[in-house]
């Protein structure tokens, strides 16, 4: 496992090389804010430039995986297809290719033609990245791989990425949106039970480098297995005796809004972009905990998060079945099984909403307002 750990690491952060990239590079910029309109939507691929730039991540981290970890290949999924198509019904399907001058002309395809941003792009996914400093040395997990699975989310809060506003970060202040809500996550489950049992999040955008100006990244890791639990990160201190703060999306429902603004007042109450960003908001002690009601989030946003803040004795639950029990123990989300009757992505939501806290006794103090108000 700590073999496991250390490789995505390595890949979490190719993967935000590769998001640097395509926002430093002024080619592959181009093709990331443009907006197709009219006739030209269509014209070549169905697809956007930067669902090619999720795309080329996930499959570069399934592709790296796969190599060292062949037992899980089959069970390395994410949120998009990687399967292209054009008006002329011809169809592509985006893979890492053994060199990169094969992945660059299989990009180039995908691209219309567009051989300098296809080489710049397959660069970025074949080079490796700078070490990364992790103290997994001693970790020992009795796992094997082949009892795991992967749940890829390749560019988090993509809005705030393609938006690209930039933020100076302050320690121990939760900064609403910007570049810094764009995260790459990589989280590991249990096959047989769903349960998140590792997770890597690399926040690509932290900071920029007083030297030579370009964005360094920050990351966080977790693992949580029975009585293994390790995390890159401490477990925050507790804040002021009675006081909860909350951090939801702005376009929650106005009733959550209301109960919970009673509950921590409206000084306690913060909103933020991207689903993975809220929960590393709560995993870092910037709020006791992220509340959403709708079921707008897949398993691919949870899943890393969720195994980190297992690991700091938090977790992460479905909100609807808290409302219908009386405590939270049966209601954790889990990772292993699709909802058969829906379809597509829908098949992989997390319908219940959810909430994700750092002590589990915040749990009945956020359920108790919002009884028979959803």
């Amino acid at each position: 496992m700590a073999d496991l750990l250390r490789l995505l690491l390595r890949v979490a952060e190719k993967a935000a090389n590769v998001a640097r990239v395509c926002r430093q590079e002024a080619p592959l910029f181009q093709l990331l804010v443009q907006e197709k309109t009219g006739d030209d939507k269509n014209k070549k691929f169905v697809q956007d430039f930067k669902t090619l730039a999720d795309v080329v991540i996930q499959e570069m981290i399934r592709h790296d995986v796969g190599v060292k970890f062949p037992e899980m290949a089959d069970f390395i999924n994410g949120e998009e297809s990687n399967k292209f198509e054009n008006g002329l019904g011809e169809s592509v399907t985006v893979t890492v290719c053994a060199t990169e001058e094969d992945t660059a002309a299989l990009l180039a395809s995908v691209l219309g033609g567009d051989h300098t941003a296809a080489s710049l792009l397959a660069r970025a996914i074949h080079q490796d990245p700078a070490s990364i400093q992790a103290d997994t040395d001693g970790l020992t997990v009795p796992l094997s791989p082949s009892e795991l699975g992967i749940w890829i989310d390749p560019i988090d809060a993509t809005s705030q990425y393609i938006e690209g506003r930039e933020e100076v970060l302050e320690e121990g202040r939760l900064f609403p949106s910007g570049l810094h809500c764009a995260l790459v996550l990589i989280g590991v489950y249990l096959r047989s039970t769903g349960e998140p049992v590792m997770g890597v999040i690399n926040q690509p955008f932290n900071y920029k480098d007083p030297a030579g100006g370009g964005w360094k990244g920050k990351h966080f890791w977790g693992v949580s297995c029975g009585s293994i639990n390790v995390c890159s990160e401490t477990r925050p201190k507790a804040g002021p005796a009675g006081g909860l703060s909350a951090v939801l999306s702005s376009s929650e429902k106005p009733v959550v809004k209301e109960a919970l603004t009673s509950l921590c007042g409206p000084d306690k109450l913060m909103f933020a972009s991207g689903a993975g960003y809220k929960i590393l908001c709560v995993i870092q002690g910037l709020a006791d905990v992220y509340v959403l009601s709708e079921g707008s989030t897949f398993k691919w946003d949870s899943c890393a998060p969720h195994a980190l803040l297992r690991a700091l004795g938090g977790g992460v639950v479905d909100l609807h079945k808290c409302l219908q029990s009386s405590s939270g123990a049966e209601a954790e989300l889990t990772y292993h099984q699709p909802r058969t009757e829906c379809k597509g992505a829908d098949r992989w939501a997390n319908h219940g909403g959810l909430v994700a806290y750092r002590d589990c006794s915040q749990i009945s103090r956020i359920i108790a307002p919002l009884k028979g108000k959803l």
